[in-house]
């Protein structure tokens, strides 16, 4: 009885073989597990969430704080004050060489010796930098944290508003089609012939600009309109189908039809453009914040220590490198991670079993 119950709820292949149905998202999980640097990109990117969703629970020096004794330290595992010491040590000896003295000046001496007792008495040179300092003494590890939840931040509203705008517009557009999906999609195209970087440039200027909000709405202004075309063109691909007809049939109203029939059906698109968009809307932020239009300190975020880190990268490359290499780690999680959903959620990937 037990069998012939398993057998009327499995599939049978053309083998006489009980087959388990397997839905469209738990086969893509499973295709998505055998690539492995899809899988790694998947890590790696809610590794970099959890931490900037953890930072003030961790312990990090405030990314705000100052503290002008220790600027421009370079990245070490040791105490600030052990770091002062042979920075100061490595320029008198350049100095030294420079003038061709062989020994520190009696004033060179006692400099030297009052930082080493300042270093053994004072609790704040216990402090250890592991990525450095800047030019005003402030830990470049906070800030590169802190500044992932800004860039992470900016990603995640501009994603979010392309969906919640682009899918509704372009579901409503594509669905009804004739005038009114003429109507929709010429406004579309009239805001997609806009120069999108220099609409988000004159929005910032007219209002402030240096405002996180200002800069959140700006990117959110612009960022639906591809994906609305995208789910437009699905729901026309969907819309005529049988399953649709049979949901008419049966009196379900337009609503109905496009949030539980039509969006299921596009959902795989869906999740797909939300992870190869996300990347471009932290870019953008960065070139904003290159440009100087970005969030205004103390609040810091990667774009904006990449541009304090070019001014002197080559006197203090650590300044440039650590915000650098934590993007372009993240940036390259988020594509690889993008190009694994979009094989997964392929219906003729050559990769299936």
């Amino acid at each position: 009885m037990a069998l012939t119950q398993k057998k009327a709820e499995a599939a049978l292949n053309e083998f006489d073989k009980i087959v388990k149905p397997v839905s469209l998202y738990a086969d893509a999980w499973k295709r998505l597990k055998k690539n492995k640097m899809a899988f790694a990109g998947l890590i790696i990117v809610l590794f970099y969430f959890v931490l900037s969703l953890a930072a003030p629970l961790l312990p990090l020096y405030p990314y705000e704080r100052q503290e002008m004794r220790h600027i421009y330290l370079p990245p070490s595992f040791d105490t600030a004050g052990n770091v002062m010491i042979r920075v100061q040590e490595n320029y008198l000896t350049r100095l030294m060489t420079a003038e061709g003295r062989t020994q520190y000046t009696e004033k060179e001496q006692n400099e030297l010796d009052a930082m080493k007792l300042d270093a053994l008495t004072d609790p704040v040179h216990k402090r250890v930098y592991l990525f450095g300092t800047d030019i005003l003494g402030r830990d470049i590890l906070s800030r590169a944290i802190y500044g992932g939840r800004i860039s992470l931040g900016i990603g995640l509203v501009g994603t979010i508003t392309a969906l919640l705008i682009g899918i509704a517009w372009g579901a409503i557009a594509g669905y009804n089609g004739g005038r009114i999906d003429n109507v929709m999609m010429r406004i579309v195209d009239i805001i997609y012939g806009l120069p999108y970087m220099m609409v988000v440039i004159v929005f910032m200027a007219l209002f402030g600009g240096r405002s996180i909000y200002l800069l959140f709405v700006a990117i959110a202004l612009v960022s639906w309109l591809t994906i609305s075309r995208v789910v437009r063109g699905q729901i026309i691909s969907l819309k005529n189908s049988e399953f649709i007809e049979a949901a008419k049939s049966i009196g379900a109203g337009t609503p109905r039809i496009i949030a539980k029939h039509l969006l299921p059906n596009t959902l795989g698109i869906i999740i797909i453009y939300s992870t190869l968009s996300f990347p471009g809307f932290i870019m953008s932020e960065s070139f904003l914040s290159f440009l100087g239009l970005g969030v205004s300190a103390p609040m810091s975020s990667w774009g904006s220590l990449i541009d304090e880190g070019v001014k002197s990268m080559e006197l203090y490359p650590w300044l440039l490198i650590v915000p650098a290499a934590m993007m372009t780690v993240f940036l390259f999680a988020m594509n690889f991670l993008g190009d694994g959903l979009r094989d997964a959620f392929d219906p003729q990937g050559k990769n299936r079993t």
